[in-house]
C-alpha cells in the first residue's frame, strides 16, 4: 500500500481514470445488479442471511426492524441504516414484490405510496419462500467470503430453492449499465425449468432437442404483477423481449363497467399497473380534468378500502366506455410500460444480457452445483458417522476389555487405539459415550442404523456419478416447489391477465374537447373572437369592435368545429374553434393564427365531413370539392383553387341543392345544373360563365323545386324567391341573360 506521505507523479486523467473504474466496477458487481442464481443484489442477499442468523423464521415471533438493520450494517453491509431499511421493507411489500421474502408486522407502507413506519416500530421475520432461498446454507451448499472486516463470513450466492431472479424480477442502475426484469408466475417459471431438464438434461445427447423461445412463451405468456393488471402486448413482442433478453411490455389496469340506475354507468378501475402510485394516479387524473383534457369524464373517485377501486363518471349516458377509457390510457398512467433488459451476474460475476433461456439454464445450472456441494457434504457427515458406529460395534464386542482399558489404564485412548485399531475419531468417541448407551438396545439402533447410512452412502456415490439421477433429482425439486408456491396455491396463482394486443381504438378530435356552443365573430380587419352560447341577430348586432373596424362574419359553432377560412390565393386555412380567443375583449388578428400573407378572407364557414363545397375564381372559373380533401394540417394552408396572375378566389359556398345560379358584374344570369360541375381535388376549374370585359360577381346553390331566392333592396328584410327560372337556364360557359326586375344592383344572392 502507498505511503500516505507519498507523491504519485502520473497524469490527473490517468489517476481518475483508475479511481473511476474501481467505483464502476464495485457498483456493478457489488450493488446495482442481480446473480442469475438467485436474483438477489448484495444488500438484500445479507438481509436474508443476517435475519437466518437471529433465527427469524417463519414459525418463529418476529423481531424489531432495526435490530434486523443494525446486524446488517454491523457485521456484513457498511452503509446507511435508512438503505437497509428501505430494501428490508420493499421485500415485505405484497405490492412491490410478488413473492415476499419478509414478512412484516407493522406499517410498511402502501400502494397510495405513503412510507413504511421508522423501523424502531416495525418487526419482520422470513417468509416460506425466503426459507427456500436459504435452504442448504449450512450445508456447504454455497461459498462463504469474509465479511467487510474479516470478522465473519457471508455467502458468496445463496442456495435458492426458489427461482427468484424471474419470479421477483429486479430493477437497478450501474455505472455505463442497467437492469430491469418485471415479476415473473412461480408456477409458469417452474414448467418451463422442467421442460429444460425433459428435454435437453435428462435425454441422451443425440436425442436432445432445444427449447425454443416460443415453448418457453407459450408456458410463461409474460410478466406476472403483484398488482395485477392487463398484459396487453402482442405475443411476436413478447417472443422478441425473451429470445434478446431486452424489450418491454404494455400493462393497463383492469377496469369493468358497472350498471346504475335509469340507464347509467360508472366505470370501476379494481386494479393499476405495476409501481404506479394510486394517490398521485388520481392526482392526475384530477389535474386533467381541472385542464378539461378529459371532456368525456366527469368525476373520479378513490372508494378503495383494503382493494383498489377507482370509480371514473362519465359525463353522459351516451359516451362510449372504450374511448372513454382509451383516453385515460393514452394521457395516464393507467398504462405503462415495464422495460425488459436482462442484463445480470452470471457465475463467474461477469455482467451480461442473457435470454429468457439463458437465465433458466443458468437458474438449473446453479441447482446442479448446489445439489452436488450439499451431497459431498452429507456424504462427509454420513463417513464420519460410520466410522464413530464402526467404533462403537468393537467397544459392544470387547465391551469388559474397553470398561477394563478406561478404569485402569494411564492413557486410555493410546491403548484403545493400539489393543482394538481404533482411530483418533472412534476412540474419542468411545471415551465420550455415556453409560446408558450400553444397554443392548442401543447396540441394536446403532447396527440399524449403521445399516441405514451405508445405503444412503451408496445412494450419494450413484447420485454424483450420474448426470441422469442429478437431473432427475433437480426436476423432484422443481416440481416440490411448483407445489408449494405454484398456480394452484392462494400465492401462486396468476394476478396479471394477458389480453390481446389492443386494437387501434379511434378517439375523434373532439372526444378531447368539451363540446360547447359558441358564436364567432370575424371582424373586417381579420380580428377573431368566441363568445359562449348560440347568439340570436339581436345580440350579436351589439358585438363591439375596435374603432374604425365592423362585423364581416358572424356564424354559430360548436368548440369541437373546425373553421375553414378560405382566401382570395385559392388556399384554405384550418383553425380549431376551441383555439379562438374568449371573453369580452376583440379577440386576436386572425393572421396570427395562420400564414395568410397578403391575402384576403373570402368567406368562413364551418367543417362538415362528407359535404362538398363549391369555389370559384373571379374570371369565372370553378369546381366542386370535397370538405374532407380541403382540410390543412400546417400553417401554410392548402392550396386547393389555382388562380392566374389579376385572378383571385372569389366565392365558397357549400353544396346544398341540384341546381347553381351564377351572375357576373355584366348583369348576366346563368342556371345550370348541378352535375355539369364537375369534383376535383385541385386545379383551376371548369368554366362556369362566358364573360366579355366582365367577370363572376357572386354564385350560389340551390333546390330547383324550391326557387332561387335573393333579398330585396330597400327597407325591411324582404326575399323573394323565382321558381319559373326557364328563361335563365342554359349549358354551363354559356353568358346567361338578365335578371328578373327587382334583382339587387350589387349583383350578389
Amino acid at each position: 500500500m502507498t505511503d500516505a506521505t507519498e507523491i504519485l507523479d502520473k497524469p490527473l486523467a490517468d489517476a481518475l481514470g483508475e479511481r473511476y473504474l474501481s467505483y464502476a466496477l464495485s457498483t456493478i458487481v457489488s450493488r446495482s445488479l442481480p446473480d442469475v442464481r438467485d436474483g438477489l443484489k448484495p444488500v438484500h442477499r445479507r438481509l436474508l442471511f443476517a435475519m437466518s442468523q437471529l433465527k427469524l423464521e417463519p414459525t418463529t415471533p418476529p423481531k424489531k426492524s432495526a435490530r434486523v438493520v443494525g446486524d446488517v450494517i454491523g457485521k456484513f453491509h457498511p452503509h446507511g441504516d435508512a438503505s437497509v431499511y428501505d430494501a428490508l421493507v420493499r421485500l415485505a411489500q405484497d405490492f412491490a414484490a410478488r413473492y415476499p421474502l419478509v414478512q412484516g408486522q407493522g406499517n410498511f407502507g402502501n400502494i397510495d405510496g405513503d412510507n413504511a413506519a421508522a423501523m424502531r416500530y416495525t418487526e419482520a421475520r422470513l417468509t416460506e419462500v425466503a426459507k427456500a432461498l436459504l435452504d442448504g446454507i449450512d450445508e456447504d451448499a454455497v461459498d462463504l467470503r469474509a465479511t467487510y472486516d474479516g470478522d465473519g463470513e457471508e455467502p458468496v450466492v445463496l442456495p435458492s430453492a426458489f427461482p427468484n431472479l424471474l419470479a421477483n424480477g429486479s430493477a437497478g442502475i450501474a455505472v455505463g449499465m442497467a437492469t430491469s426484469i418485471p415479476p415473473h408466475n412461480a408456477g409458469e417459471i417452474c414448467d418451463a425449468l422442467s421442460l429444460i431438464i425433459d428435454r435437453e438434461l435428462l435425454v441422451p445427447e443425440d436425442r436432445r432437442r432445444p427449447v425454443t423461445v416460443d415453448e418457453l412463451v407459450t408456458l410463461m405468456p409474460g410478466p406476472d404483477f403483484p398488482t395485477g393488471g392487463v398484459l396487453v402486448e402482442s405475443r411476436d413482442a413478447v417472443r422478441e423481449a425473451y429470445r434478446t433478453g431486452r424489450g418491454g411490455f404494455r400493462l393497463r389496469a383492469k377496469w369493468e363497467t358497472e350498471k346504475l340506475a335509469q340507464g347509467t354507468w360508472q366505470i370501476v378501475v379494481t386494479q393499476i399497473p405495476y409501481q404506479v402510485q394510486k394517490s398521485r394516479l388520481v392526482e392526475k387524473i384530477a389535474e386533467l380534468l381541472m385542464e378539461r383534457k378529459l371532456p368525456l369524464l366527469e368525476d373520479v373517485r378513490d372508494e378503495s378500502a383494503e382493494d383498489v377501486r377507482l370509480v371514473l363518471v362519465p359525463k353522459s349516458r351516451n359516451v362510449d366506455p372504450a374511448v372513454l377509457m382509451e383516453q385515460l390510457f393514452r394521457n395516464t398512467d393507467l398504462e405503462v410500460r415495464i422495460p425488459l433488459n436482462m442484463n445480470v451476474l452470471d457465475a463467474d460475476q461477469v455482467p451480461r444480457v442473457m435470454t429468457l433461456h439463458e437465465v433458466l439454464r443458468a437458474y438449473l445450472d446453479h441447482r446442479n452445483v448446489v445439489l452436488v456441494r450439499r451431497s459431498r457434504h452429507r456424504l462427509a457427515k454420513i463417513d464420519h458417522r460410520l466410522e464413530v458406529l464402526g467404533g462403537y460395534l468393537i467397544a459392544y464386542l470387547n465391551l469388559d476389555e474397553v470398561i477394563r482399558i478406561i478404569r485402569e489404564e494411564d492413557e486410555p485412548k493410546a491403548e484403545l487405539m493400539r489393543a482394538f485399531g481404533l482411530t483418533d475419531v472412534q476412540a474419542e468417541a468411545i471415551l465420550n459415550m455415556r453409560l446408558r448407551s450400553l444397554r443392548k438396545l442401543e447396540e441394536m439402533e446403532i447396527r440399524k442404523e449403521h445399516d441405514s447410512l451405508t445405503a444412503e452412502r451408496s445412494e450419494l456415490l450413484s447420485l454424483l456419478d450420474d448426470d441422469g439421477k442429478r437431473w432427475t433429482a433437480i426436476a423432484a425439486e422443481v416440481a416440490a416447489t411448483k407445489k408449494r408456491f405454484g398456480q394452484a396455491t392462494e400465492l401462486g396463482a396468476r394476478r396479471t391477465a394477458v389480453g390481446d394486443a389492443p386494437t387501434d381504438v379511434v378517439v375523434p378530435v373532439e372526444a378531447m374537447i368539451e363540446r360547447e356552443s359558441v358564436t364567432v365573430f370575424l371582424s373586417e380587419k381579420g380580428w377573431i373572437r368566441a363568445v359562449k352560447g348560440h347568439l340570436p341577430p339581436t345580440e350579436t348586432a351589439e358585438a363591439k369592435y375596435k374603432e374604425g373596424d365592423a362585423e364581416r362574419f358572424v356564424l354559430h359553432a360548436e368548440t369541437t368545429d373546425k373553421l375553414l377560412v378560405f382566401s382570395s390565393t385559392g388556399k384554405f386555412h384550418t383553425i380549431g374553434v376551441d383555439r379562438l380567443p374568449r371573453g369580452r375583449g376583440f379577440g386576436e388578428p386572425v393572421r396570427l393564427m395562420v400564414d395568410l400573407g397578403d391575402a384576403d378572407i373570402v368567406t368562413v364557414l364551418p367543417y362538415r365531413p362528407g359535404k362538398r363545397l363549391l369555389v370559384a375564381s373571379s374570371d369565372g372559373r370553378g369546381f366542386q370539392v370535397d370538405a374532407d380533401e380541403v382540410v390543412a394540417q400546417t400553417r401554410a394552408g392548402k392550396q386547393v383553387l389555382n388562380v392566374g396572375d389579376g385572378t383571385t378566389a372569389l366565392a365558397c359556398v357549400p353544396v346544398e341543392g341540384d341546381t347553381i345560379a351564377v351572375i357576373g358584374n355584366n348583369r348576366k344570369l346563368l342556371v345550370f345544373a348541378l352535375e355539369e360541375l364537375p369534383v376535383m381535388v385541385r386545379g383551376k376549374g371548369v368554366a362556369l360563365q362566358k364573360y366579355k370585359d366582365a367577370s363572376l360577381s357572386d354564385i350560389c346553390v340551390f333546390e330547383s323545386a324550391k326557387g332561387l331566392s335573393w333579398k330585396m333592396g330597400g327597407a325591411g328584410d324582404r326575399t323573394r324567391v323565382e321558381t319559373d327560372l326557364s328563361p335563365w337556364r342554359g349549358a354551363r360557359g354559356t353568358q346567361g341573360k338578365l335578371p328578373p326586375n327587382g334583382f339587387p344592383r350589387n349583383n350578389r344572392f
